[in-house]
């Protein structure tokens, strides 16, 4: 479990190529042949790993003592590092069930994009210091969010507790909703 976190961790920091762009209109719906074709690794106990990163940049303008933010904010999926043991998922039940559980984790990925576009956009920054203010909340949401993919893998057992699988189900459907409508009402 720790060699997986750890990957994991590493895997969201790196700054690579990647598949493809997230928008706001929903999350990646993963499938084993697009986005799993990094080479396995077999001293990992998992038999699948999804490398996810967000990425966010601004441009700012300073008017009046104000600052405004135009935000770049995106998650990503990179193919080439994330993986599956093929020979460990024949079963197509097991095959299904792994899968679900990697899209727990994209969907949670997505969750920070909403999250962070309300909150970032959303703030008054000190004109005198608003990088290093941008930054922190940067930080804060990411080191959230790391915390919220380390627990739903520890609490579901990597997908394998099927109950709690079920309860993190209901808890990403509930913040994905929580987070749009946030959105929504922001956009008013």
């Amino acid at each position: 479990m720790k060699t997986r976190l750890i990957a994991l961790l590493f895997l969201l920091a790196l700054l690579c190529t990647f598949a493809f762009k997230q928008d706001f209109t929903q999350s990646v719906q993963l499938n084993w042949e697009t986005h799993f074709k990094g080479k396995a690794d077999m001293r990992s106990p998992f038999f699948a790993l999804t490398a996810m990163t967000w990425r966010y940049s601004y441009e700012s303008t300073v008017y009046r003592n104000r600052v405004a933010i135009k935000l770049k904010n995106d998650v990503s999926i990179d193919k080439t590092r994330s993986w599956v043991k093929w020979d460990k998922i024949k079963d197509p039940e097991i095959r299904a069930s792994l899968l679900h559980h990697e899209q727990g984790h994209a969907d949670i990925q997505y969750i920070l994009l909403l999250e962070a576009e309300r909150v970032l956009k959303n703030r008054n920054y000190s004109v005198t210091s608003y990088k290093a203010q941008i930054s922190e909340l940067a930080n804060q949401i990411s080191d959230y969010f790391d915390t919220m993919q380390r627990n739903y893998d520890e609490e579901t057992e990597h997908g394998s507790n099927h109950k709690m699988q079920a309860r993190w189900d209901d808890i990403i459907q509930d913040k994905i909703e929580e987070s749009r409508t946030a959105m929504a009402e922001l956009q008013k």
